[in-house]
């Protein structure tokens, strides 16, 4: 279980204190651990997890679009992709110590590979979630500025906002030996404003999708899409 004194040097760390403490420890918690201690009373992430990603996507849209007014939408969607891919985000709980604190299975405990990468990925994205449900969005915005978007800079410096696709395409190879291949799934509209859905593909199987005005921007869509699903 994780000491209350460990819970307050944590708070220090994100300067922002939980009245409800059950969510701060809800947000370190994983499906294993409640697996192997069904008898204790706590609840996993997962749902916190779902709510964060989506404020996470959010407050990273809107600071942006705000701040980068002279960028396309695919450069602002590559842009959004290095910043919440599960890369990032792990560094993020690295730095914030947040492995420490993690409530794993003695399974998962002993994987610190890719496995435990993505895990501490989803416990940002829960921290953010239990923020927001425990002071609302400006609080939530505010730990999300302060301790990612800070980060864009170093992103930016480090070579990190290729476009999606060259992105994609060099971590598919590495990671699963594959080179993605891009289908036009569906197109509507008059030839003056068509609409295309384009599917990126790993082999055979259809791994995300994108919208776009053109061709190219649904790839880049489709593309930024794949890094987020499979984590890269």
């Amino acid at each position: 279980m994780i000491l209350d004194t460990q819970l307050s040097l944590f708070e220090k760390k994100i300067e922002f204190v939980f009245k409800n403490k059950k969510l701060l420890i809800q947000a370190f918690t994983h499906r294993s651990f409640i697996n192997e201690h069904q008898k204790s009373g706590l609840s996993h992430n997962e749902r916190l997890e779902f709510l964060g990603d989506a404020v996470l996507e959010l407050v990273v849209t809107d600071f942006l679009y705000s701040h980068f007014k002279n960028k396309s939408e695919g450069e602002l969607t590559a842009h959004r992709a290095a910043l919440v891919n599960a890369v990032t985000l792990s560094e993020v709980a690295s730095d914030l110590k947040m492995n420490e604190l993690l409530l794993l299975s003695k399974g998962e405990s002993r994987d610190t590979g890719k496995a435990r990468a993505v895990i501490m990925a989803d416990v940002i994205e829960a921290l953010i979630g239990a923020i927001y449900l425990e002071s609302g969005y400006p609080a939530a915005a505010d730990f999300i500025k302060k301790f990612l978007l800070s980060r864009l800079d170093e992103i930016i410096s480090r070579g990190l906002l290729k476009d999606a696709k060259s992105k994609i395409q060099e971590k598919a190879q590495e990671v699963f030996g594959v080179t993605p291949s891009y289908k036009i799934l569906k197109q509507t509209g008059p030839d003056h404003d068509k609409e295309f859905v384009v599917g990126i593909y790993f082999g055979v199987e259809l791994v995300a999708q994108g919208e776009g005005k053109s061709k190219q921007e649904a790839e880049q869509k489709a593309a930024s899409a794949a890094l987020e699903v499979r984590g890269l």
